[in-house]
């Protein structure tokens, strides 16, 4: 149905291009940083630990998990995982990536407020992600434009959560630089390649919440609850 509609792909086309972009960008940054190696000469998983450590979180671990690049920072069980290259590297784009999550960790020792309310949104978040599509496809096909509109609804909180992501990633990404050099992590001359690791990876959040927005705008249009009714 949307993957042959015009509409969708004049939204939906200059938001994959970002997407894909922004992708290639933080693989870019992240293969050239990963081979300069830190003036100190710490991996991510030591500089994760000192700035736990340094924000009286020694009680975070910091565990090295699967996955390329496939590092977060588990609230739930407050625990830093950082991926392979990140964990053992030390290199700029290791110690960068490593910051950022551990930005998360003292975010969430200091409950900031993005934060706190992104986590609250998760499950509701999650149900918009699983059904959303399934509500408003299944509305279209049988005419039940009611369906239509729960399953926008629960897409809306999808795009709040996106929304969210935003400043609780921006802010992250701050602390790190901040800390790093605070700390004596990096230098002052290191910091700019730590920033353009950072920077693509911001890049991957706004992509993903401006594809939530477009969705959300499309299906609007679709359901002529903005721009008129389209039959």
């Amino acid at each position: 149905m949307f993957g042959i509609d015009p509409l969708y792909w004049m939204l939906m086309l200059p938001v994959m291009l970002l997407s894909f972009f922004a992708s290639f960008r933080v693989k870019s940054a992240f293969k050239k940083y990963s081979q300069v190696r830190t003036a100190f000469g710490i991996t991510g998983a030591q500089a994760a630990r000192q700035i736990l450590d340094r924000n009286g979180l020694g009680h975070v671990e910091v565990v090295e998990t699967h996955g390329f690049l496939s590092d977060h920072y588990d609230p739930t069980k407050k625990v830093v995982r950082l991926s392979p290259e990140v964990y053992r590297s030390p290199s700029l784009a290791s110690v960068g990536i490593a910051a950022h999550e551990t930005g998360h960790a003292v975010q969430h020792a200091k409950s900031y407020a993005p934060l706190m309310l992104r986590n609250m949104m998760v499950p509701v978040a999650s149900i918009g992600s699983n059904f959303a599509w399934i509500a408003i496809m299944a509305g279209f096909v049988i005419g039940l434009m009611g369906l239509v509109k729960i399953g926008i609804l629960l897409f809306s909180a999808v795009v709040v959560f996106q929304l969210l992501t935003l400043p609780v990633e921006f802010n992250a990404s701050a602390k790190a630089k901040e800390m790093l050099t605070g700390y004596g992590l990096v230098s002052t001359g290191e910091l700019a390649g730590v920033n353009k690791v950072l920077s693509a990876a911001a890049m991957t959040y706004v992509a993903a919440a401006a594809s939530a927005i477009v969705t959300l705008l499309y299906f609007l249009l679709r359901a002529g609850l903005i721009g008129g009714r389209d039959d």
